[in-house]
């Protein structure tokens, strides 16, 4: 049987050794368990940081346990942990179908480093997220663990660490990640641990109800019922996509007014879809291969740079992000007259004199999601109806990360980034406020597509 240095081998660079006394290849002898810490890849299927647990688990001899551990997160509520409790008891059921255990623990009592002693750890595999916060836990747990301690990308299909530096533009990462298709554009191996746990550990279940005792969680954010969370779910969109909407994509997916997209979003923020899974089920299908190359280069392209971005620019979610050229016209444009100032409470109520941007409001608060046109056509219009371009960030990035169902993501940071501070962008012609940064505009919008349908379809949707 192969060591476990040719195991993590045939990961190439989607692991990072992370621990702190030992060696990456030495696990503790006498162990019991393998621990797979799941986190940002909320899944049983095609996720890499598992595999990589049960073939250590299998050729050790030892079970392998997903364990999990509900703890605040910056901008989180109850809309996204609603939706999250419910993926990972879809997750629960999938994990048994492969034989691992799955042990949900809730903060205050959810120290992986002292679950990992209580179940006796050989070594604990994890999952990488680029975000602030979550590398600041690995990088605490790393330093408190005796025992090897490996991360996984399993959220992006080329592994992120392969650019080693930060990409300045869509036109700039799409070659270079291609270059790498052949490597990791490919099925996962998906094995089934060999050796089951006998006797788990004890186990909260992944239940809403466990919110019901968190004092301090904010529940002003209900939540919705546009999207059925969880894995089954996420493949049962995957799949009407690709049967239903694929073939007709690039001309249908910049109208809020068709059911052109894909909607898979929120269960790739979540991570209880696979980008391998989507971008694999996209290219069998029998849709042309325009079509199949525009949804791919989105998926891939667009949503791999936004994982770049949070990678290498420590303020992601500051207008500070912005390049030279948008600092310079944005600052000589700071004191241009705003016609139209809002309130941040009439912001997000709804309540402009622009009914379009009003229906992108109310589909963000009563489905937790919008289109990715209005997405962009939203954030603008915030820009311009903001006192400073500091205060139009702010209140996007804020809104986003409150009421999105994907927000607190690096596609939703780069989307911010993009249409106030014109990130991955080039100067467009100046005009008041905007100076050079791209604008865009409601009258050209209705021109696009039914924007009477789509402002409608909203009002419906709010029950007004």
């Amino acid at each position: 049987m192969s060591s476990l240095s040719s195991i993590l081998a045939a990961y190439k660079d989607r692991v990072t050794a992370r621990n702190s006394s030992r060696s990456p290849g030495d696990p503790t002898a006498g162990a019991r368990a393998i621990v797979y810490w799941m986190q940002r890849a909320q899944r049983a299927l095609d996720n890499p940081a598992l595999d990589l647990a049960i073939e250590m688990g299998n050729h050790l001899g030892l079970p392998v346990v997903a364990y999990f551990g509900i703890v605040p997160f910056p901008g989180a509520n109850l809309r996204h942990y609603d939706f999250m409790l419910r993926g990972l008891a879809d997750a629960a059921r999938q994990l048994e179908a492969r034989n691992v255990a799955f042990v949900l623990r809730q903060h205050p009592h959810n120290n992986l480093a002292a679950f990992c002693d209580e179940v006796g750890a050989a070594l604990l595999v994890g999952d990488e997220n680029p975000l602030r916060e979550p590398e600041r836990w690995r990088q605490a747990l790393a330093k408190k663990l005796r025992i090897p301690f490996f991360t996984v990308d399993a959220d992006v299909i080329v592994p992120r660490r392969l650019l080693a530096k930060a990409q300045y533009a869509a036109r700039i990462i799409r070659p270079r990640l291609k270059a790498h298709f052949d490597d990791y554009l490919v099925p996962c191996s998906n094995p089934r641990a060999k050796i089951a746990w006998d006797t788990p550990p004890p186990s909260l279940t992944a239940d809403p109800a466990l919110l019901d005792d968190w004092k301090s969680l904010d529940r002003s954010v209900r939540p919705v019922n546009s999207f059925t969370p969880g894995t089954t779910a996420a493949l049962a969109q995957l799949k009407d996509f690709v049967a239903h909407r694929l073939a007709h994509y690039p001309e249908r997916q910049g109208d809020p007014a068709q059911d052109g997209s894909s909607r898979l979003s929120p269960y790739l923020h979540f991570g209880q879809l696979s980008p391998i899974t989507v971008a694999l089920a996209v290219r069998k299908s029998k849709a042309p291969e325009e079509c199949k190359e525009k949804y791919l280069d989105e998926l891939i392209t667009w949503r791999e740079l936004a994982a770049n971005f949070v990678t290498y620019c420590p303020v992601y979610d500051s207008i500070e992000c912005a390049e030279p050229w948008a600092h310079r016209t944005l600052g000589a444009h700071s004191a241009d007259p705003r016609p139209i100032l809002y309130t941040r409470q009439e912001l997000e109520e709804a309540r402009t004199h622009d009914e379009l941007w009003n229906a992108a409001q109310l589909q963000m608060l009563h489905a937790g999601w919008m289109h990715n046109y209005m997405r962009m056509y939203w954030a603008k219009k915030i820009l311009e109806w903001s006192p400073s371009p500091q205060a139009a960030y702010r209140a996007a990035m804020e809104m986003n990360d409150r009421y999105q169902l994907d927000g607190r993501d690096p596609s939703g940071y780069a989307g911010v980034a993009w249409a106030v501070a014109g990130k991955f962008d080039r100067p467009w012609f100046e005009r008041p406020i905007f100076g050079t940064i791209r604008y865009m505009s409601g009258p050209a919008a209705a021109k696009k597509f039914n924007a009477e349908s789509y402002i409608r379809e909203m009002k419906a949707l709010a029950g007004e």
